[in-house]
């Protein structure tokens, strides 16, 4: 019963009769149905605010923009029309735009009112079984999966770094004392190890007796051959700090420390020459050479609260003077759990960058001029995601995370990946071309992604294994290529995408062009037809008194008259959308022949690529 009023609403009766109101619509009507979609929007759009079946000229500039494959406008339009129920087509069509622009979470709405509304239809069924199927961008899409450890504890455990030798160190607050934090109530943090098994399970944890004190200490990480431990400490261990004596507290700091393994023991640890009581500086990682030592602090120099830092590590314990690694990684908030990996992968966590919420690991290659990037779901949260690291040589990660409440350790496993890079250039010179336009289309040719290639020609993609995709590349002045990437178990992939220039498709009588695929039975332009097309406009746009007539054909299956009808809705749809591109329709004029003109004679007894021949669509050059 709450705001029942507000569901009672004035209702309006237009003076104008439903007679008049279709004679307003009609000459927009007429041009609809002979399928000049471009002259009809244009008077629809004159009816747009007049009052007159608003929601049905909503509907009809939708479906004009749909069959001219006009993603922006046709996505406007639909938005319109739906404030009012439709038919479950017309949802259907709204996510089809949606998707070719690249809107897939918007698009996966519109699609699951379509296959509520009709659920027995196959792209619905296909749709409830996987909503999903559409990659994203590496950093914003699955690429771990996440495998429970047996020896998380109903207290804090956190800081999981893997050493080569398989021995796996963290810290937690698990040992039962009697000196407790003032934060949680929690014993302070010890450093424990555990062996990781072939199986990727977990022994017993262990206490690292030779480390641990009264105190705080950890996390810790181990150098790549295992004989140099560096880890956090509190520094109240050497009675460094500072003794606030008017509310009773001895303000310690996170200090880092080393040791090294002597006879299968960790000798006698030695603070780093720049602790200091004015700031902590805790969760050391070290580089595979051991020359390089990454770490957070909120020491002087900063960008904000914590920042990661490094420091040039030499022979004798001599170090350098600690580096900020700048705003491309530190924010005003804080940065903190830096890990780096054998390859420069570096990993960190930060409550300050655009995540999913609280603290969120990112990840940046430190070899490559790159921005840092959220490593997504499911290793990051709604909650604290943090200290991640990663084990190139078992390829295995490891995080905490608070999302079940408690700081928890988890095994991330990389998903397969395929590494490629896309070469553009010129195929009669080889040229690399920069600038031009790259798309990777998934398996039912939905666009993923589109990028620009660079001065090297070249653009990257994160793919998935095992997994077919297509690439659409186009450069003005170069005839527009479609080239296919086969499945791949995984690494990396270099493929090559040479365009011819734009003058291959231009001969004495005719443009010739790909095949332009419509769906069975419809006449609507799809987004490959869409692609081809724009060849033509090109050719027609640089040459300005070219004269083209586009004659569609289809096979010899079927009557004679559905054939002839369905090949002139498609060449009228073919025009459509040459004009809607700018193109003056005195230039450009389209017919249908259905079967009557078949480019290989062969009747009753066609093969399947007989009739394909057959099933074409031809650009005659009239001027």
């Amino acid at each position: 019963m709450k705001n029942i009023f507000l569901i009672l609403s004035f209702v309006f009766v237009s003076t104008i009769s439903v007679k008049a109101q279709d004679s307003q619509t009609a000459w927009a009507d007429k041009l609809f149905k002979r399928f000049e979609y471009l002259d009809a929007s244009k008077e629809y759009l004159k009816l747009v605010g007049t009052g007159i079946k608003q929601n049905y000229i909503y509907n009809q500039l939708a479906e004009s923009y749909y069959n001219m494959f006009n993603t922006t406008e046709a996505i406007k339009w639909y938005a319109l029309s739906l404030t009012q129920p439709q038919e479950a087509e017309t949802y259907f069509k709204y996510a089809q735009m949606l998707k070719a622009s690249g809107r897939y979470e918007e698009a996966n709405a519109q699609m699951a009112i379509f296959a509520s509304k009709n659920p027995k239809d196959i792209r619905a069924i296909l749709f409830n079984e996987n909503p999903n199927y559409i990659p994203k961008l590496l950093s914003k899409q699955k690429v771990f999966n996440l495998q429970p450890v047996t020896i998380n504890s109903q207290y804090t455990d956190f800081g999981p770094k893997l050493a080569n030798d398989n021995t796996l160190y963290f810290s937690s607050s698990r040992k039962i004392s009697k000196k407790k934090t003032g934060w949680k109530e929690e014993s302070y943090l010890d450093v424990y190890q555990a062996t990781l098994f072939d199986n990727d399970s977990l022994s017993a944890p262990m206490e690292v007796e030779d480390i641990n004190t009264i105190w705080h200490d950890g996390p810790a990480c181990v150098s790549s051959d295992g004989n140099t431990i560096y880890f956090s400490r509190d520094s109240r261990v050497i009675d460094d700090y500072e003794d606030i004596k008017n509310i009773k507290t001895k303000f310690s700091q996170m200090y880092l420390f080393k040791a090294t393994k002597v006879n299968n023991k960790w000798t006698e640890a030695k603070q780093l020459p720049f602790n200091n009581k004015l700031y902590s500086i805790s969760n050391p990682s070290i580089s595979s050479d051991g020359k390089t030592l990454y770490f957070n602090s909120n020491m002087p120099g900063g960008l904000g609260g914590n920042d990661i830092w490094k420091v040039d590590v030499a022979e004798g314990d001599v170090y350098g003077t600690p580096v900020n690694l700048g705003s491309k990684i530190n924010t005003e908030g804080n940065e903190q759990f830096p890990s780096i990996t054998d390859d420069n992968v570096l990993y960190f966590s930060s409550d300050s960058r655009q995540g999913l919420g609280g603290l969120d690991v990112y990840f940046i290659n430190l070899s490559k001029s790159e921005l840092a990037q959220n490593l997504g779901k499911p290793v990051n949260s709604e909650k604290d995601d943090f200290s991640f690291s990663f084990n190139t040589k078992r390829n295995l990660g490891f995080f905490s995370s608070n999302r079940e409440e408690s700081d928890d350790l988890y095994i991330a496993k990389p998903l397969c990946s395929v590494e490629s890079t896309i070469l553009v250039t010129n195929a009669v010179s080889g040229v690399i071309l920069e600038g031009a336009s790259v798309a990777i289309l998934d398996d039912k040719k939905n666009i993923i992604e589109t990028k620009i290639s660079d001065a090297n020609g070249n653009v990257d993609f994160i793919l998935e294994c095992n997994t077919e995709y297509s690439l659409q590349v186009a450069k003005n002045g170069y005839e527009s290529g479609v080239f296919s990437i086969a499945k791949n178990k995984g690494g990396k992939l270099n493929v090559p995408t040479p365009l011819n220039p734009i003058e291959v498709i231009i001969k004495p009588t005719e443009i010739v062009l790909n095949p332009i695929y419509f769906e069975f039975n419809k006449s609507n332009i799809t987004q490959a037809g869409a692609f081809e097309l724009d060849k033509l406009v090109q050719v027609m746009k640089a040459n300005d008194k070219l004269i083209i007539f586009a004659k569609s054909h289809t096979d010899n299956r079927g009557s004679d008259i559905y054939n002839m009808n369905l090949s002139d809705r498609r060449a009228k749809s073919t025009v459509q959308y040459v004009l809607s591109k700018g193109i003056a329709a005195a230039r450009i004029t389209g017919k249908g022949f259905g079967e009557s003109e078949p480019k290989v004679d062969c009747k009753e007894a066609c093969t399947e690529e007989e009739h394909a021949q057959n099933r074409r669509s031809e650009f005659l050059i009239v001027k």
